[in-house]
């Protein structure tokens, strides 16, 4: 089900077209990716979601109704840039936050301190945010995000700052919130994460969604017909194999592209024949930072979705 539309969005900033007519839709229960280069449109349309910025042209709908000044109570906004007070404590940084958002209380000071916990900041409670690492200080802005328990959350370029045990342990946070049934928006420019979290995705490039749709359904189909063969000697004799449209190597690790994704027997029966030695080969396979790398190399990229 459909939860949140967005729906011919458009913002100038005077002859820059900075969101260009994007349409995209948002399912219950799900990680939304808004994926795409620095520069590309991604936090001009969070900040519309957000009614930062008013559209110029276009509709944000939420249940089927525009949204205004109330939906930002339902939202947990994580910003790309570090908004914290430098000479707060960090526990009275996060009531601080939670305050704004109309919380208060004791069962809220338990729920930023079992957080801290999770987080590995207990003994930092009570230390100023400028004494913190980065890493530990988006952690601590990625709490302040959340303490409300809101029902729909952004996050813009989370990991930032993290190393890869705190990515790690953000990553986990945000499937479950997922679980316990929020809506999430990941906007980021790594592949990796959006690949790993996201159910479905849109890609915007240059103010304009090139690629949108689910994220499972969008690498089978740029992945039909293309194979990965990792191999000893050179095989740069497929080249002329009728079955092959296209083929790169680069050392060892050779990408082949068939003509029709039935022949794959008839590539393997070569390779043998030709006494290639395979260390391993993968069919119909392939990650979101190549299909990322082949549409944003493209500025003549036209919209391509598969809703």
């Amino acid at each position: 089900m459909q939860v949140l539309e967005v729906k011919n969005l458009t913002k100038r900033f005077g002859e820059l077209t900075a969101v260009d007519n994007v349409n995209f839709a948002i399912n219950e229960n799900s990680i939304f990716g808004l994926i795409g280069r620095n520069g590309a449109g991604k936090t001009t349309t969070i900040r519309m979601l957000m009614n930062i910025y008013l559209p110029d042209e276009g509709e944000i709908l939420f249940r089927g109704e525009k949204v205004n000044e109330k939906f930002k109570e339902r939202i947990g906004y994580l910003p790309e840039e570090r908004g914290l007070y430098k000479k707060m404590k960090v526990l009275d940084t996060i009531l601080f936050f939670a305050e704004i958002k109309g919380k208060r209380g004791k069962e809220i000071k338990r729920r930023a301190l079992e957080y801290l916990d999770k987080f590995n900041l207990l003994d930092r409670a009570y230390s100023t945010i400028q004494d913190l690492s980065k890493g530990n200080q988006q952690k601590v802005q990625f709490i302040t995000s959340i303490i409300h328990e809101p029902d729909f959350v952004i996050l813009d370029e989370p990991f930032s700052g993290l190393d890869p045990v705190n990515t790690e342990l953000l990553k986990d946070i945000i499937l479950e919130m997922k679980n316990k049934g929020k809506i999430i928006i990941l906007s980021t420019h790594l592949m990796d994460y959006a690949e790993r979290l996201c159910d479905d995705i849109a890609l915007i490039h240059y103010g304009k969604i090139i690629l949108k749709g689910n994220l499972t359904e969008i690498k089978e189909k740029f992945s039909r017909g293309r194979i990965i063969v990792e191999h000893e000697n050179p095989i740069d004799f497929i080249r002329e194999a009728p079955f092959v449209s296209s083929f790169n190597t680069s050392g060892h690790k050779s990408e082949i592209k068939l003509t029709d994704e039935n022949k794959t027997n008839e590539l393997i029966e070569l390779l043998l024949k030709k006494n290639v030695q395979i260390r391993s080969i993968s069919v119909n396979n392939i990650s979101l930072q190549e299909i990322f790398i082949t549409l944003a190399g493209d500025e003549n990229a036209e919209v391509n979705s598969n809703e």
